[in-house]
């Protein structure tokens, strides 16, 4: 019988993490996080991480492994996860990856080629424009060559808009096609499943409540804090989605009110993507509801004493 690997993907603000340790709960299992910003340490507000007392009901894996001068990758992602995976497993628990991040997820289960190394000179080309034309310049001529990955890129995150182009211009291929041909780490795994979504009105409405939060529970001092510690704007964790925003709004960008508003509209606009990009992941079913909802949660339990059984009978016939 194939080792299990439960995954719970899809839209921000759905309860992701919620169903985790929902699941976790009723199946002995332990969270393997997916989440590009949450790996870093100190950057905890505006990623939404699990508490702590909650981690410590549950094990939670992959959150704050990184220190937040380092550069995180899709690549040591997908050989960290599988290390963890398969330590879980060996421990006779279930392993449940739980996140958003999209290339992450890809990375893992449908792996990630090594790619060609840096070059200092088309990157420094590429930096010229996005300082002359705008980082929007570089969006665009990554959907030019390469529509997928211009809707999983935010469009001003400009150090993943460069490798893509570096890619390009040094393969004459883009990532897309690169991935279509790479292997997972974790192929002899039986990977089931799930992505969450929910309606346009309710994602907004999820969303506008958890910016509040974040603010109330101190989001501005926790950027502020890193900053002071010397870590630079431009580090990784601090480009991520809500700290891009409260970097700039302590450069003077815009005051605090817009700066609210803009986080929620990125937001939304992020979980539009990441509707389209999961969509595109095979073998995922699709929930309509949140992970905190009961509904939810007895939906996928059902689902998978349903996989489990069909796989005990596939056993027994062979």
């Amino acid at each position: 019988m194939r080792p299990r690997l439960v995954s719970i993907v899809g839209q921000t603000a759905t309860g992701k993490s919620a169903l985790g340790l929902a699941l976790a709960k009723k199946f002995n299992g332990e969270v393997v996080s997916c989440d590009s910003t949450a790996v870093y340490r100190g950057f905890d507000i505006g990623t939404d991480k699990v508490s702590a007392r909650l981690q410590r009901e549950v094990p939670h894996h992959l959150i704050d492994i990184a220190e937040p001068t380092e550069v995180y990758s899709a690549a040591r992602y997908a050989r960290d996860a599988n290390d963890v995976i398969r330590d879980i497993s060996s421990r006779g628990k279930l392993p449940i990856v739980v996140g958003g991040t999209g290339l992450y997820y890809r990375a893992l289960t449908r792996g990630l080629f090594p790619g060609p190394a840096r070059d200092d000179r088309i990157r420094c080309q590429l930096t010229s424009v996005s300082r002359r034309r705008g980082v929007e310049a570089l969006h665009q001529m990554v959907t030019n060559i390469d529509e997928v990955s211009g809707e999983r890129i935010q469009p001003r995150d400009e150090k993943r808009l460069i490798r893509a182009l570096e890619v390009f211009i040094l393969t004459g291929r883009s990532l897309t096609d690169h991935f279509s041909e790479t292997r997972s780490l974790i192929e002899d795994y039986l990977v089931l499943g799930f992505g969450l979504r929910l309606d346009a009105a309710d994602i907004r409405r999820r969303v506008s409540v958890r910016v509040e939060k974040q603010f109330e529970a101190g989001l501005l001092e926790e950027v502020r804090r890193a900053l002071v510690s010397g870590v630079e704007e431009d580090a990784h964790p601090l480009q991520g989605l809500v700290y891009r925003q409260v970097v700039e709004f302590f450069r003077g960008v815009r005051n605090e009110r817009s700066t609210r508003e803009l986080i929620v509209q990125e937001n939304i606009r992020y979980a539009r993507r990441q509707l389209i990009w999961f969509r595109k992941e095979p073998n995922l079913r699709w929930i309509l509801g949140s992970g905190e909802h009961c509904a939810t949660v007895a939906q996928v339990t059902a689902c998978l004493l349903e996989a489990i059984e069909l796989d005990a009978d596939s056993k027994r016939t062979d």
